[in-house]
């Protein structure tokens, strides 16, 4: 892909979470009485200002879109006209400040969880929890599905009675489980209709080690049955679509290679960023050449090709590799509210445990990383870019809520003390704070940043 298709998403999902988080500061400091002097994306000097509103409200566009800011009246920052005084933020109660301040993560929790319930109601094709062939190897070293006797085909139904529908809720509950380093129990149904119990023991995976994907370690890989190569879908303006390759085309060779079903056809792709491969293609009957470019994805810290097709959906002996996931309105709205409780959760583990050091700083990751992901999102198609938003919303929601000066948290962390002790935490405390937070902050970013460069430089 070009840099083009990662900053155009990237930019939109950064635009629009930072609009609803200051949106909720600004709407409950409005609610609260507090005047608003100026609503700003980005940071530096103002590119676009207009005036708007009965109190003539800034609405301005920084040079550095990377945050925004709410600016309200306040006697601390500038002298303040006796009949507006009632209207200054530090004017008003703990209790208010304190809504207003956390009215900014709120909004992102809200957007997510509202993200979340239109793509649970509309419904998407996932892939079923259906197990692929768990390979065998010595006792020694038997993975936990080995050990719990899972075989290929087997369909996990739940998960510690918690149901699963898709390959990406199993991904999703097995790693909050792992984070917790104890045993699941899994109901699954095999291929002869039996449900049966098996019992994953995770106690001693290492979830700090990012050479392989974790639910590989675990020893479950998708189901990939022997099918044709044949496009069921494309991704729009792909490199496969802009080839000429349309739905129903089977994919016969790659560059004069023969190629004999779907998982073959994707391990030549993989492998293949950025180099021209010949595809030999069987349409209508007559055979077919194009020349295609994989585009460069990443997964894992690894680069791959991608093409943008989907295959057809197969029918093989009854079962079925896909399956529609929907949920009526309420079953999705508390579905959409769980996801957003759950995944909060989980990054409050991973913060927590990179503190401790039981996982490596590299896994944080910065702007670039973020683009990166938006961008392969966006080409997968707007569901999966939708399900990223929802994810970076909960993560900025997190994030602004650490107790750290200059987060919303460290300012909320300021209003708990005075609650406590009845009185506002002296001025020269908040300024040692805020230079504190600021040198956290900084710290943090420079991490991320180095992550990010580490990651391109290893492909």
């Amino acid at each position: 892909m070009t840099l083009f298709h990662y900053l155009i998403p990237f930019a939109l999902a950064l635009g629009l979470l930072i609009l609803v988080h200051e949106l909720g500061h600004y709407l409950v400091a409005r609610w609260c009485g507090v005047k608003v002097l100026r609503f700003s994306i980005g940071f530096g000097k103002p590119l676009v200002v207009k005036r708007a509103g009965a109190d003539g409200t800034e609405w301005a566009l920084g040079a550095f879109p990377l945050g925004g800011y709410v600016k309200m009246l306040d006697e601390r920052e500038g002298s303040v006209a006796p009949e507006e005084l009632h209207r200054a933020f530090n004017r008003k109660s703990v209790w208010r400040r304190f809504a207003i301040v956390a009215a900014g993560p709120l909004a992102n929790f809200l957007l997510a969880i509202v993200l979340y319930w239109g793509i649970f109601v509309v419904g998407t094709d996932e892939l079923r929890p259906r197990i692929s062939t768990v390979e065998v190897s010595d006792a020694a070293s038997a993975n936990p599905a080995q050990l719990a006797g899972i075989r290929d085909g087997d369909l996990v139904v739940a998960i510690d009675d918690e149901p699963v529908q898709s390959w990406q809720d199993l991904r999703w509950v097995l790693l909050r489980h792992a984070l917790d380093n104890g045993k699941v129990s899994l109901r699954i149904r095999t291929l002869e209709e039996v449900e049966t119990l098996r019992t994953l023991d995770l106690s001693g995976l290492d979830i700090d080690d990012s050479s392989t994907d974790l639910i590989a370690r675990i020893g479950l890989r998708p189901w990939r049955p022997q099918i044709p190569a044949v496009v069921g879908r494309l991704v729009d303006d792909g490199p496969a679509a802009r080839a000429g390759l349309v739905a129903g085309d089977e994919i016969i060779a790659i560059d004069g290679e023969p190629i004999a079903s779907w998982g073959e056809m994707v391990a030549q792709v993989r492998d293949s960023a950025g180099r021209e491969r010949l595809f030999g293609v069987k349409r209508d009957g007559v055979e077919r050449s194009f020349a295609i470019v994989p585009d460069t994805a990443s997964e894992n810290g690894e680069s791959i090709g991608r093409i943008g097709i989907a295959v057809a959906e197969p029918m093989l002996g009854g079962l079925t590799m896909f399956a529609e996931v929907r949920y009526g309105i309420v079953d999705g709205l508390e579905k959409s509210v769980r996801q957003t409780w759950d995944t909060s959760v989980l990054s409050l583990q991973m913060i927590g445990r990179m503190i401790t050091g039981e996982i490596s700083w590299k896994n944080l990751s910065g702007p670039v990383t973020i683009a990166d992901y938006a961008g392969q999102s966006a080409q997968l198609g707007l569901s999966h870019y939708i399900k990223f938003l929802a994810l970076i919303s909960i993560s900025l929601g997190v994030l602004n809520l650490l107790p750290i000066p200059v987060l919303d948290g460290g300012h909320l962390l300021y209003y708990v003390i005075e609650i406590i002790k009845g009185g506002p935490v002296s001025e020269r405390v908040m300024e040692i704070g805020q230079q504190i937070g600021l040198a956290l902050l900084v710290m943090l970013m420079a991490f991320a940043f180095y992550n990010d460069i580490n990651r391109l430089i290893s492909g």
